[in-house]
């Protein structure tokens, strides 16, 4: 029989005709692998004597082969990210571990806290969905997804959210609406900002004026878009349409709309932003403008892959955005 000091956990994979990850999975003891698969695996790890050498070797190592994403929370946006970096998971040796950060509670630099915890023990790599910092170099490899910021140092994957401001704020034009509300996201991410920067740069090449007080400011939450959405739509020179800046706020306009007794589309047209599953589930399904969200979650696992695995990588993938029309706008007339 070898030494135990020269057998690597992919002999045991190759003897026992399972993935690497398999065999993380079965001497750390976590779950999802099938009894049969499991008693395989530790029969091999037996014979080749192994298991005595699996301390050590994790430490010369430093391999976990474990990858982290990291979010504030988990909601419509970062889960669809996550199920997209899940589905594409499973064509590379490495675990995916979901992180939280708190939600609400999450303050600026939450990710280094998380990042210097994780790093080097249970995760060798990280994608973090809207960091609020981009010099998290040093700790492990990382890779951003919609960044406060925008541009950093981190490879960064996101969609184009100028185009895709500019698609919806011409969608509501082309409807014969000139009288456009702007629902906008948090004013601390780079891409709210230029989905408010598409709708202004849409507008102006219509020869439309935007009226500054039907710009509000309503966050990314239904609780936050409330009383903004109220104050759009309780006037008596209320838009014709709204862009909302996200699916969740432009939902919770549909909804204060019905409390005020407008009828969409008929009396207000609502576009949103995202196409979360949520957005065709609303009454009337929303008309919204599509990010890859998944396929963005997918791009950012491969993307952190190929870094550990040392291969050079883009700086920044940004994925187009196309518009799905639905029934909550119609021509104004």
């Amino acid at each position: 029989m070898e030494q135990t000091g020269r057998i690597k956990m992919s002999d045991v994979a190759r003897e026992a005709g399972v993935s690497v990850a398999t065999v993380s999975k079965v001497v750390n003891g976590r779950y999802g692998v099938a009894q049969a698969t499991l008693d395989r695996v530790q029969q091999v790890i037996s014979d080749l004597g192994y298991e005595a050498s699996l301390g050590a070797s994790s430490l010369r190592s430093h391999r976990t082969h474990v990858v982290g994403i990291l979010v504030a929370e988990f909601e419509p946006f970062s889960t669809e990210l996550l199920k997209g970096a899940a589905q594409a998971i499973g064509s590379t040796e490495y675990e995916l571990l979901a992180y939280s950060g708190g939600g609400r509670r999450a303050s600026v630099g939450w990710e280094r806290r998380y990042l210097s915890r994780l790093g080097g023990t249970l995760i060798d790599g990280a994608i973090i969905v809207t960091p609020t910092v981009v010099d998290a170099q040093g700790v492990i490899p990382v890779v951003a997804i919609d960044p406060h910021t925008g541009p950093s140092g981190l490879p960064t994957v996101d969609a184009d959210n100028f185009a895709g401001g500019v698609m919806a704020t011409e969608h509501l034009l082309s409807l014969g609406h000139r009288r456009i509300g702007l629902m906008g996201g948090r004013p601390d991410l780079e891409s709210a900002r230029l989905r408010e920067a598409g709708f202004r740069a849409a507008m102006q090449a219509a020869g439309a004026v935007v009226d500054e007080t039907l710009v509000v400011n309503g966050g990314y939450r239904p609780e936050t878009a409330t009383q903004p959405a109220r104050d759009l739509l309780d006037r008596p020179d209320r838009p014709t349409a709204v862009f909302a800046a996200n699916d969740l706020s432009a939902i919770r306009t549909i909804e204060i709309a019905g409390e005020l007794g407008l009828r969409v589309p008929d009396d207000l047209s609502v576009i949103g932003f995202d196409n979360v599953p949520e957005s065709a589930l609303c009454e009337p399904p929303l008309t919204t403008i599509h990010q890859p969200l998944r396929d963005i979650g997918a791009r950012a696992l491969h993307l952190l892959v190929d870094l550990l695995d040392g291969k050079d990588v883009a700086t920044h993938l940004r994925l187009p955005t196309r518009i799905v029309e639905r029934a909550s706008c119609r021509a104004l007339g």
